[in-house]
């Protein structure tokens, strides 16, 4: 199970909301200097705050520091689904116009539609499952010193 940190900043029937802080590994990287996540870091673009509903059967109210989890298959098969089904179908369709013997202009734009056309089922899977709680992170536990420091 991924664990990561957040606060409750509104309790909901058997849910909550969470703001969780969004940290960066790029201080332990050793390509810090040539990567362009850590030069975002280090301007503070990168830096924010994202909010995500979690399953709760713990009794909390708005301020509290919790640790949220998702299981580990289930973002595995999220991050497949989402991002290598498009990429499947944009090399799919430019692949068929290519040996078509079309353009390079027609090719271009089939690999286009062959992004959008795999991303609808995407898109209707995604909304599908919204509120699926097998597909929810889930509010593990309450924290009471607060998250740790940074390691």
């Amino acid at each position: 199970m991924i664990q990561e940190w957040g606060r409750v900043i509104a309790v909901e029937s058997g849910t909550v909301q969470i703001e969780t802080l969004r940290r960066s590994a790029c201080s332990g990287c050793s390509v810090n200097a040539g990567c362009g996540q850590g030069l975002l870091e280090r301007l503070g673009i990168a830096r924010g705050r994202g909010q995500a509903r979690a399953l709760s059967s713990l009794r909390l109210i708005p301020g509290d520091e919790v640790v949220l989890g998702v299981d580990e298959d289930l973002l595995l098969k999220s991050a497949l689904l989402f991002y290598l089904l498009p990429l499947i179908g944009l090399f799919a369709l430019a692949l068929l116009a290519a040996c078509l013997d079309l353009g390079e202009p027609l090719i271009i734009v089939a690999g286009l539609a062959g992004f959008l056309l795999s991303w609808l089922p995407v898109r209707r899977y995604a909304r599908r499952h919204t509120d699926d709680p097998a597909m929810q992170p889930v509010v593990l536990r309450a924290l009471v010193g607060g998250p740790p420091g940074p390691v």
